[in-house]
């Protein structure tokens, strides 16, 4: 008996660069693909919740409006007071660098009380047992708290209990949740990557910044690892990433610049029947941008051989 085909859309985390995700999901829906069920970490839980909620193209357009209208303010207010409040200068000490009432307003501002389980698509956000490491897989309760412990990234935002668990950032433990998907039933997967800033980069400019450009690099290696790894279980496709991308992941001024020029990339890519590929974009692997390669945009087009 030949069994069920179900497609996972597997959304990575990424900070900022979550809006790239934004620009790819519209070109991919507008091509008429529709996924059997969506699985997110990190900032891409934000992402896989609301088109989980909203699988269609007018979901597409709020999700865009969302992140071209996302300021850091809203989501990461950091400040002085708080680095020293985390130091201890000012007295008492917290563990987190940022409240997370902003983003956690944001969240229930679109979603209130809604269920994981109520989402129109079957809806999966990977979060990270803060005491063990292990990845945690919510499929079920209140859609807010479980995006919120998805996206808490270590030392910044504050854990979240769910049940009697502490939970932190999902890409701690797997970024872009290509196994997950797998395990719970995906016979293909198309990844959307939100990439990582790297030719030319300007060096970062904070302590958060140099934190999240430090794992955007290593989840970039952790993603063609995982590629390499469980490409001959199931058919995976990859969204390409842009290259050359020099935005940091904690600069949110320019979503809007990266959603117009992933939605432009992603639709040449389905033009040339980039569905049908498999193998690992050449953006993911390491690269330069020097005489010799100049840049990286003919990878939008196409895919290296995993």
């Amino acid at each position: 008996m030949d069994r069920v085909e179900r497609t996972a859309f597997v959304f990575a985390g990424g900070g900022s660069l979550g809006a790239i995700e934004a620009g790819m999901l519209r070109e991919l829906v507008a091509s008429g693909v529709v996924p059997d069920m969506v699985v997110g970490a990190s900032a891409g839980a934000i992402n896989a919740a609301f088109f989980a909620c909203n699988p269609h193209a007018a979901g597409t357009a709020q999700l865009e409006a969302l992140w071209r209208s996302v300021r850091r303010a809203d989501v990461m207010p950091w400040s002085w007071r708080a680095m020293f409040s985390m130091l201890g200068i000012l007295g008492g000490r917290r563990e987190h660098l940022v409240d997370a009432s902003g983003l956690q307003r944001l969240l229930a501002r679109h979603f209130a009380q809604t269920l994981l389980e109520s989402a129109t698509l079957p809806l999966h956000v990977v979060a990270t047992d803060m005491r063990t490491g292990a990845e945690v897989v919510l499929s079920s309760g209140a859609i807010v708290p479980a995006v919120l412990a998805s996206a808490a990234i270590p030392g910044v935002f504050p854990p979240v209990r769910i049940g009697d668990r502490l939970l932190i950032d999902g890409g701690v433990a797997n970024n872009t949740p290509i196994s997950a998907a797998i395990r719970l039933g995906a016979t293909r997967v198309v990844v959307l990557p939100a990439g990582f800033a790297c030719a030319d980069r300007r060096a970062p400019r904070s302590a958060i910044e140099h934190a999240l450009n430090a794992l955007s690099l290593l989840v970039a290696r952790q993603l063609v690892q995982d590629l390499e790894r469980w490409a001959g279980q199931v058919p995976i496709t990859v969204v390409p990433p842009l290259c050359p991308l020099d935005v940091s992941p904690y600069d949110y001024a320019r979503c809007g610049e990266l959603i117009d020029r992933a939605a432009a990339a992603t639709a040449a890519w389905l033009a040339a029947d980039g569905l049908a590929a498999t193998g690992i974009p050449g953006a993911l692997r390491e690269h330069d941008h020097n005489e010799d390669h100049p840049n990286c945009s003919a990878d939008l087009h196409g895919v290296h051989a995993a």
